[in-house]
C-alpha cells in the first residue's frame, strides 16, 4: 500500500491508501495510460512516488506547472515528445490540466512508444478530462483518489482511537496534511488556504466562471444546505443569478472534487421525488472552510448536518474501493416520507437512516416497506458507523 507519513497528538505511523494495489495492477498489466484525479492536496502526488519506489522503472516526473513542459507537451510534435522521455519507462505527468491539448500530446507518445508506461494526475475531472477525452478515447484507466478515509485509518490507528477522535475529524476532516497537524488552529489555517486555492486558483482558470464572487457564496450556500434538497432556482434567488448559471457552477464545484449530488431514488410510486438532489461535501473540514466555521463539534448547532455529510461522504469513499456498481440515492414522497440514503445494486435495494445518538428512534417507512418488500432497511449511528462506512463491525 501507498504510504504517508503522518504525526499528530495520536498517530505517528504510515498511511496505506486503498486506491494502490488497483493502480500498480493496471500498471503492471496494461499499457492503457492511468488517469488519477482527486482533490488538490488530497495525496495523488504521494500516492504515485510511493508506487514508483516499489518498482524499478526509471522514470521521469514532470508537472504542468512548469513551461518547459507545458510547451514540450502542447507541441503536437512527435520527435520533441520522444526525445523528451526516451530512455525512460514510465512518465509521470503531475497537474496535467494546466497544459493545453494534453490529450494530443499523450495520444503521440502512447502510440508511437508503446513500452512507455504514463501515469498523469489532475485535480480537476472538468479540466482533465475535457482536455483528454476524446483524443485518448480506450487508451486510459480513470482512478480517483479521496482525502484519507475511515477505512486506511482504521487500518493504522485501531476502532478505539478511530472514535476517540472523531469529533475533531467532523470538524476538520481528514486531508493528508489536517492529520498530520498537531493543533487545530493549524488545521483550520490550512483548510482556509486550501478553500481559497480551490475557489480562486483552481475554478477561476476553468472557463465559464464569469463571477466569481457568487460561486463563493453558493459554496457557503450549499454548506448550510447539507442533507437537504436543494432548488437551482432557490439558489439563483438568493445569489441574484440564474437557476442555469447556478446548476452550471454546482456542476463546476463537483468536477472539482469539492461536492457531490445524491440524486433522488424513484421507481414505483407517482408521489416520488424525482428530480430533487442533495449536495454532500466531499471533506467535512472544507464544508465548514466554507462557512468560516471551526468550532468544536460539541458546541455546534449543525451536529446534524455534519454527522450525515461524514457518513454519507465516507460511504462514498468505501464503495469507490469494495463497492463498484452499486448507485446511490435517497428517497421521499411529496407526503413527507423519506429515507436519508439509499443504495440499488443489481436490482436489490438497501436503506439507511442517518442518527447521530445511537438512542435516536428511526423506523422503516410504511410507504417504503410496502411500494419495495424484500429491501433492507437499518439505522447507522455513532454507535455502529464503522461497519457502514469502513466494513468494520
Amino acid at each position: 500500500m501507498a504510504t504517508m507519513m503522518v504525526e499528530s497528538g495520536y498517530m505517528n505511523t504510515f498511511i496505506g491508501r486503498d486506491l494502490e494495489a488497483r493502480v500498480l495492477r493496471q500498471l503492471d498489466e496494461d499499457d492503457r495510460i492511468i488517469l488519477l484525479f482527486g482533490a488538490r492536496r488530497a495525496g495523488k502526488t504521494t500516492l504515485v512516488r510511493h508506487i514508483l519506489s516499489s518498482r524499478t522503472w526509471k522514470f521521469l516526473e514532470l508537472t504542468g506547472d512548469d513551461l518547459p513542459t507545458v510547451a514540450a507537451l502542447s507541441s503536437r510534435d512527435g520527435a520533441r515528445l520522444r526525445g523528451l522521455v526516451g530512455g525512460y519507462d514510465l512518465l509521470f505527468l503531475d497537474e496535467a490540466q494546466r497544459i493545453p491539448e494534453v490529450g494530443l500530446g499523450l495520444k503521440l507518445l502512447h502510440d508511437s512508444m508503446p513500452g512507455l508506461r504514463i501515469i498523469v494526475t489532475g485535480s480537476s475531472s472538468l479540466d482533465l478530462a475535457s482536455r483528454t477525452r476524446e483524443a485518448l478515447t480506450g487508451r486510459t484507466w480513470s482512478f480517483t483518489l479521496s482525502p484519507f478515509s475511515q477505512h486506511e485509518l482504521l487500518k493504522v490507528d485501531g476502532r478505539f482511537e478511530l472514535e476517540r477522535q472523531l469529533d475533531r475529524t467532523l470538524v476538520f476532516g481528514s486531508y493528508p496534511e489536517v492529520m498530520a497537524m498537531a493543533g487545530d488552529a493549524d488545521r483550520a489555517s490550512f483548510l482556509r488556504e486550501l478553500h481559497a486555492s480551490y475557489l480562486f486558483k483552481d475554478i477561476l482558470e476553468m472557463g465559464g466562471v464569469r463571477q466569481p464572487r457568487k460561486i463563493v457564496d453558493l459554496l457557503k450556500l450549499l454548506a448550510f444546505q447539507v442533507g437537504s434538497e436543494v432548488s437551482s432556482h432557490e439558489l439563483g434567488t438568493s445569489l441574484g443569478m440564474s437557476k442555469d448559471t447556478v446548476s452550471s457552477y454546482i456542476d463546476i464545484l463537483e468536477k472539482s472534487f469539492i461536492v457531490f449530488r445524491l440524486q433522488a431514488f424513484s421507481r414505483n410510486l407517482r408521489s416520488e421525488v424525482t428530480r430533487s438532489s442533495k449536495i454532500y461535501f466531499n471533506d467535512n473540514g472544507v464544508r465548514n472552510a466554507a462557512m468560516s466555521d471551526f468550532r468544536a463539534f460539541t458546541d455546534r448547532p449543525d451536529q446534524g448536518s455534519l454527522w450525515e455529510n461524514f457518513v454519507v461522504s465516507e460511504r462514498r469513499k468505501h464503495l469507490a474501493v469494495v463497492g463498484p456498481g452499486v448507485a446511490p440515492y435517497f428517497w421521499r414522497l411529496r407526503t413527507g416520507a423519506e429515507i436519508d440514503y439509499v443504495e440499488e445494486s443489481d436490482g436489490n435495494l438497501a436503506g439507511w437512516e442517518i442518527k447521530l445518538s445511537p438512542t435516536a428512534k428511526a423506523r422503516v417507512p410504511g410507504s417504503w416497506a410496502e411500494a419495495y418488500p424484500g429491501s433492507a432497511w437499518a439505522k447507522v449511528d455513532r454507535s455502529n458507523y464503522l461497519g457502514f462506512v469502513a466494513g468494520q463491525d
